[in-house]
């Protein structure tokens, strides 16, 4: 079983094989592969299988305001896609860095309730997907959130801050005009999914990568690094690991509840030309 599996992968199928017989046969196995080059990556995320075409993002068709049935679907297809990759980014974020970055305790209980809400939106909005007259896979989707995912995949830093306070604020700042389409397109029940569910559950996750940044970021210097200090090395690994200024109009409110003021993010709106 070389495929696409890692060597990571590999080790668990190791470790989690009982018999000693059997464990050796296997380890020498996977041994054999990787140095021969048969398994090609140490350990990088493995994207999901998916019963939906994937597109570059320059290719998706536009999705509309909400004002047909067509339009409806396309955004609720849309939104379900991107739960389905918050599900394996929460769940991730645990295996790849929780023992390597020596984390407490309370980061696995933060991302673990994540990872249960962003199963609970997948689940939620595909069945509302399906009242709407479709299905997850019915249109085509993209995967730039699984890219920057495999950019951030050595840092921690890089993880926090752009899945979670770039990628999940973004998220904030439109959901808020989603929620007013689907009421003027006469989509009540959408809207209240989105606004009574989705809405304040997203904002905490967003607060849990503000957090754990802090977090990062007082240990790192021995809890002595100011505000200030904490926000400059914000924009330094924002500024490394994603691609162009972030997107105003922002939601200042709920990225306020989420722990983090304009001077995390308004600097981060124009380009930088010193890169």
């Amino acid at each position: 079983m070389t495929g696409g599996e890692t060597l990571v992968e590999g080790a668990l199928r190791v470790l989690n094989t009982p018999d000693p017989v059997e464990k050796a046969k296997l380890g020498d196995q996977i041994a054999n592969n990787w140095l021969q080059g048969l398994i090609l990556d140490s350990y990088t995320p493995s994207q999901p299988d998916f019963m939906v075409k994937l597109v570059s993002p320059s290719l998706m068709p536009k999705l509309g305001k909400a004002g047909s049935l067509q339009s409806r679907q396309a955004i609720v297809h849309s939104l379900v896609h991107t739960e389905s990759w918050a599900i394996d980014l929460s769940w991730d974020i645990i295996a790849r860095f929780g023992k390597q970055e020596s984390m407490p305790r309370e980061f696995f209980d933060d991302f673990v309730r994540v990872a249960q809400d962003e199963g609970r939106h997948f689940t939620l909005l595909a069945a509302r997907l399906e009242e709407l007259g479709s299905h997850y896979g019915a249109l085509p989707a993209h995967d730039g959130l699984w890219d920057s995912a495999v950019a951030t995949s050595k840092d921690l830093f890089a993880r926090l801050a752009v899945e979670h306070c770039v990628h999940e604020a973004r998220g904030l700042d439109v959901l808020p005009t989603t929620i007013s389409r689907f009421r003027n397109g006469g989509d009540n029940q959408t809207a209240e999914l989105l606004e009574k569910v989705i809405y304040p559950e997203e904002i905490t996750h967003c607060a849990a990568g503000v957090k754990w940044f802090k977090y990062l970021c007082s240990r790192s210097c021995g809890g002595e690094e100011s505000d200030v200090e904490v926000i400059n090395k914000f924009h330094e690994v924002v500024r490394s690991h994603f691609r162009g200024p972030l997107k105003p109009p922002f939601n200042e409110s709920a990225r306020r509840a989420a722990g983090f003021g304009p001077q995390w993010y308004e600097p981060l709106a124009v380009k930088d030309f010193t890169q």
